[in-house]
């Protein structure tokens, strides 16, 4: 396992442990920026498709937000920066 997919693992444990998860992807996009001066700090570029019932209601900001703070403690050392889709269980195609 390669440093950036046990962060994935540690992600994963962690929205689940905020949200009530219907479905959950982490995608290790870090080799798309490579050479990027961002990547030098050691930390990952991820995409992030979560669907949970906690988001119905929320603005897309508020539903960014949550999850920011779900991973607050994987910043700045393992995420450098992270693409998020966030939906509520009605919005979802998962």
């Amino acid at each position: 396992m390669n440093i950036n997919q046990a962060r994935i693992t540690r992600f994963e444990s962690d929205l689940r442990s905020a949200f009530q998860v219907g479905h959950l992807h982490i995608e290790d996009e870090s080799h798309l920026h490579a050479g990027h001066a961002g990547a030098a700090s050691g930390g990952g570029h991820f995409k992030l498709t979560i669907v949970a019932p906690e988001f119905e209601g929320m603005t897309k900001v508020a539903r960014h937000r949550a999850i920011y703070a779900a991973l607050n403690s994987h910043f700045p050392d393992a995420i450098h920066a992270l693409t998020i889709l966030a939906y509520t269980p009605s919005e979802s195609t998962h």
